[in-house]
């Protein structure tokens, strides 16, 4: 693994960049080569699962490999073509080489006639068909009565590949953060995701941690099946879940609760969201969308939440060519990473802590924690103290001070690390646990 540091925002963007191009499908070498670039980054583990292993209801699939792929008339031009757009092909197609009429052509062409110019991102992994996406103006030209098409590609036994990277903590107890990497050329969904991963796992790596953490990078559905079924030995020490997709459009960031709805990583998101004064929505959790739906199936039911920005379906670009490098903006993936890392923060420092002087209020001016006279206007830093000391009964944690004042996580953080700092707390939750990450 390469040690070099590379600035934050460049190195996201610039991973993006890279992975781009790359043809990616829920098996074959476009994941091996997604995850081999990331490997120069942080030192994934790299896992092959072969084809026909069975995991629970599924089983896993052929790999699927393509080479090249083009739609010609019968003078040699090339009316589509795979190297101008992994998207014009739909992903996992079957291998083609014929000529055929436009009347039969035109039932395996897939368009987008409200976005004439845009190429969509069609997919067929579980049943063996072929087809090619372009744009509807382009197809609007095909005049011809036949055409060459040709699909390189092959579907045989092979492996699904993941990558896995485990940051161990002082406890077993893990945080497990996952993303698909099954898209090819889609910046949005989900290259952002792959990229604020990446170098968030790289950040907590130079970090002592509390918890543990797990990073998944696998294709969807079937890639978070197979890893749930191969470490079901594992899934005890999961506590807390997010999946990251979307992270780098205009949009306002959108949280998908977990399916218990309250579970302490639903309170954490919303914490923090709510603490950052911007506009941030809430989803109630539905067993549709990412690979939260595999984590909070019945039999597994993780804790396992949603973070991106615009949900699936509700951006036009959303499964086109238009989800491109343009598309993505710099300072929406750097929010989205602060703010993942803010979580990750606030489920480090989260403890619950005993008021050492219990009897009435403690006298806070003869120990310099009052800033002004009797019967002015406390500051909110004076409220958090307050708060901090009623409620640290040695059963309310400082996310449930948080929910219950109205104050801030962090400033109700800072005030229990001063309150330590005069012997007026004491940890009550039985673990020995930093005060936090650098955020």
């Amino acid at each position: 693994m390469k040690t070099e540091k590379v600035p934050l925002e460049s190195g996201i963007r610039d991973l993006i960049t890279t992975l781009y191009p790359i043809c990616r499908s829920i098996t074959g070498d476009g994941v091996r080569e997604t995850l081999r670039i990331m490997k120069n980054i942080i030192p994934l583990e790299i896992v092959e699962i072969p084809t026909g292993t069975k995991v629970f209801d599924w089983e896993v699939p052929r790999e699927w490999n393509i080479r090249d792929a083009y739609i010609k008339d019968l003078k040699g031009n090339k009316i589509v073509d795979f190297k101008d757009s992994n998207l014009h092909v739909v992903n996992y197609s079957i291998p083609v080489d014929k000529i055929i009429p436009f009347s039969e052509l035109k039932n395996h062409l897939h368009t987008l006639p409200e976005y004439p110019d845009w190429i969509p991102y069609r997919t067929s992994y579980y049943k063996e068909t072929w087809g090619f996406c372009v744009q509807d103006s382009r197809v609007k030209s095909m005049k011809d009565e036949e055409y060459e098409v040709k699909i390189d590609s092959t579907l045989a036994e092979g492996h699904l590949t993941y990558g896995e990277l485990y940051i161990p903590g002082s406890i077993k107890d893990e945080v497990l953060f996952s993303c698909h990497v099954c898209h090819p050329s889609l910046a949005n969904d989900n290259l952002s995701g792959i990229a604020v991963m990446t170098y968030l796992a790289r950040h907590l790596m130079t970090l002592k941690l509390h918890y543990s953490y797990r990073f998944l990078f696998v294709p969807g559905t079937i890639g978070s099946i197979v890893w749930l079924a191969s470490n079901q030995d594992k899934l005890k020490n999961v506590k807390h879940g997010l999946i990251a997709v979307n992270l780098g459009d205009p949009g306002k960031i959108n949280f998908k609760k977990t399916r218990l709805g309250n579970a302490e990583i639903d309170r954490a998101v919303e914490a923090i969201l709510r603490d950052s004064g911007q506009p941030y929505g809430l989803i109630d959790f539905f067993p549709y969308g990412y690979d939260e739906r595999q984590y909070n199936s019945p039999g597994i039911n993780l804790p396992v939440g949603c973070i991106m920005r615009t949900p699936h379906n509700q951006f036009p670009e959303y499964h086109t060519s238009a989800d491109n490098l343009d598309f993505i903006r710099a300072e929406s993936l750097m929010d989205s990473y602060h703010k993942i890392l803010n979580i990750v923060d606030l489920l480090e420092s989260n403890r619950t802590y005993f008021n050492t002087q219990p009897y009435c209020e403690p006298q806070l001016g003869k120990r310099g924690l009052y800033r002004h006279i009797g019967g002015s206007n406390a500051t909110v830093d004076q409220m958090a103290l307050l708060w901090v000391l009623n409620l640290a009964d040695g059963f309310h944690s400082l996310l449930d001070i948080a929910e219950r004042s109205g104050e801030s996580y962090e400033s109700l953080k800072k005030a229990a690390d001063l309150l330590l700092q005069h012997d007026l707390l004491e940890v009550r939750d039985g673990e020995s646990r930093s005060k936090g990450i650098q955020v």
